[in-house]
């Protein structure tokens, strides 16, 4: 064997010798991440694909194929509607004041104020509160007997039933706001932590207003934090419901009959293709809202990110 032919056949054998190292790399990373594909398999493909497949039979049990006809009916259910118009009238309400308040906040702590640390313990409490005491003290306040009527009959007018009046969504956005803000609160100030100190020390010897570099810089670098706390909003002005069943049960005031109040009835009651169909078309708006939020940001803030 010739030094050429033995050049050539030691590359071969360490060509060889790095394949195998990739085959046992793939298959060790392979073995690591089966658990959790497993997990993600089992736990929302599965139920995602039975959850189709209810909402295009007319029950579980004949399993008869209907096609559209459950989100046809559904479509022109009186509750639905009621339920759709209640949800997105909270969440049209509920979300952008969750994230300008919220951003406001960071902005007012962010300066030196006296006191910052206990008004961010103030704004953070209600996140180590349990939902059964943060109910417990809506009860509190807002009962027919409760503290706020004291308050509004010192001042000269009269008790409101609260819950079960035109004020019910009013109370329940006010609820959603004390118990969301201090997080909110706390992701606008890291955010605004990391902006670039050059960039704002620049515009003020430009002699930028306050508002200027606000609007026209820290904006603008506050774009996916604002996509992320707004997304985590939306989320949270659903999971409201669990507030609502405590207080006034399966069935509440017109105003605050929330879409999982209508899946939760239809649940109980073992409808399982309509509470499917709901489902569906809930999670359909739901990637469209967070699908066109995307697109803003990414419009928006694609000049700071390049």
């Amino acid at each position: 064997m010739n030094k050429k032919e033995f050049k050539w056949q030691k590359k071969g054998k360490q060509h060889n010798r790095a394949s195998r190292n990739t085959r046992k790399v793939k298959i060790s990373s392979g073995l690591f991440i089966a658990p959790s594909f497993l997990g993600v398999l089992l736990f929302f493909l599965l139920p995602f694909i039975v959850v189709i497949y209810y909402s295009l039979v007319d029950n579980p049990i004949s399993g008869n194929f209907v096609f559209l006809d459950n989100f046809i009916n559904i479509i022109h259910n009186a509750a639905f509607a009621k339920a759709v118009k209640n949800t997105l009238t909270f969440s049209l309400t509920a979300v952008p004041l969750a994230v300008i308040l919220s951003l406001l906040l960071a902005i007012v702590l962010e300066s030196k104020l006296p006191f910052r640390s206990q008004f961010r313990t103030f704004f953070l409490s209600p996140m180590m509160v349990p939902v059964a005491s943060i109910v417990l003290i809506w009860q509190v306040l807002f009962h027919y007997n409760g503290a706020v009527n004291d308050i509004v009959m010192a001042l000269g007018g009269s008790k409101i039933d609260w819950m079960k009046s035109q004020y019910a969504q009013v109370v329940i956005v006010i609820l959603f706001l004390w118990k969301n803000l201090g997080y909110n609160m706390i992701l606008f100030m890291a955010a605004l932590a990391s902006i670039p100190k050059d960039i704002l020390e620049v515009a003020r010897l430009e002699s930028a207003t306050p508002l200027q570099t606000f609007f026209y810089i820290k904006i603008r670098y506050l774009s996916s934090t604002i996509l992320f706390v707004t997304i985590m909003s939306l989320i949270n002005s659903f999971k409201v419901f669990r507030e609502i069943y405590l207080l006034t049960g399966d069935y509440p005031y017109d105003t605050i009959y929330m879409l999982q109040h209508f899946m939760n009835n239809k649940f109980n009651s073992l409808d399982y293709q309509t509470l499917s169909a709901a489902a569906i078309l809930m999670s359909m708006v739901m990637v469209v809202i967070i699908g066109v939020l995307f697109l803003v940001e990414n419009r928006f803030g694609k000049d700071v990110e390049g």
